[in-house]
Parts: C-alpha cells; sequence; structure tokens
C-alpha cells in the first residue's frame, strides 16, 4: 500500500537513523575522550535526546514497512470476517491512543517553548527542542495507524507488508 505520506514517513525514518547514528557517534566519543581527558558537559544529556529523537522519528517508517512487532497470538488464530473485525478493532485503538498522545505530546512542547522551559543539566538545552522530535514522531505515527485503518476498512484485508499470506498473493 502506497499513500502520498510515504515519503514523509521515509524522511522520519531516515531522520531517526541518523539521531541514533549520532548518538552512537556521542557515545563513542565520551568513552574515547576519558582516555584524552577531553569531555563535553552534558553529553549523556545529548545522548539522550538524540536516542529518544531517534525512536520517535522512526516509529511510523517502522510501522508501515511492517516491521513493528505485533502480538497476534489471539488474531493469528482468527480467520475471514472475525479476523478482520478484531485487526479493525486494534489498528482503531492504536490510532486513539496515538492521536492522544501525539496531542499531548505537542502541547507538552508547545508548553516548554512558551515558558521557557529548559534542562536542569549543564547543558540548560530549551526543552521544546528535544520535545519537539517526540511530538513530530507521535503525529507521523497516528497518520499512519489511521491510514492502516481506512485501508482495512476500504479493503477488509490488512496491507501485503503486514500480511504474508496477502503479500505472496498481491
Amino acid at each position: 500500500m502506497k499513500t502520498r505520506l510515504d515519503p514523509l514517513y521515509n524522511l522520519f525514518g531516515a531522520i531517526g537513523a541518523l539521531f541514533i547514528l549520532l548518538t552512537l557517534l556521542i557515545q563513542v566519543v565520551s568513552i574515547f575522550g576519558r582516555f584524552i581527558n577531553f569531555t563535553i558537559d552534558g553529553y549523556d544529556a545529548y545522548a539522550g535526546y538524540f536516542l529518544a529523537a531517534g525512536s520517535f522519528f522512526a516509529l511510523a517508517h517502522t510501522l508501515r514497512r511492517g516491521d513493528h512487532i505485533r502480538v497476534t497470538l489471539l488474531i493469528s488464530r482468527l480467520k475471514g470476517g472475525p479476523r478482520v473485525w478484531a485487526e479493525i478493532f486494534c489498528l482503531a485503538v492504536a490510532t486513539f491512543l496515538t492521536s492522544y498522545f501525539a496531542y499531548y505530546a505537542s502541547r507538552l512542547a508547545w508548553g516548554s517553548y512558551a515558558y521557557n522551559d529548559v534542562s536542569q543539566n549543564v547543558d540548560a538545552t530549551p526543552l521544546w527542542i528535544p520535545q519537539l522530535s517526540m511530538a513530530l514522531g507521535m503525529v507521523a505515527l497516528a497518520l499512519a495507524f489511521a491510514e492502516e485503518l481506512a485501508y482495512v476498512l476500504r479493503h477488509r484485508h490488512l496491507p501485503a507488508q503486514q500480511n504474508p499470506e496477502l503479500a505472496r498473493t498481491e
């Protein structure tokens, strides 16, 4: 299933990968910096910001590729109509929950910006900057879940990337 938002999800996936790579880089610099008495104030905070940004930016891309871990212990035992309705229920709940979280993550980032909230660490980073990655990642994930839900409602089956039986036939 291709959508117009796939380039956005791919971009966010690439940004997520970049942040994960930056997390690795900052950790390697801090480890080797200890040997030569070189330190960066707040490196641990930045490693945490980068790791969170990488994780949240990659969520929608991972969902669209069908790589999210799905617990299908009950759903996999269902066939036909009951399976479709179970998938619709799960996707509706996921869409609602991610939309709810995206809304409050966005409010959190906006509140931090409006009140000039800064990190309590030595780096004193404005908190809206790392919180923005969480908000953007959750908005993208909510959109991706909404698209998956719309697809299942329209076609009465999961997209091929999430359904191995369909992947062989489509």
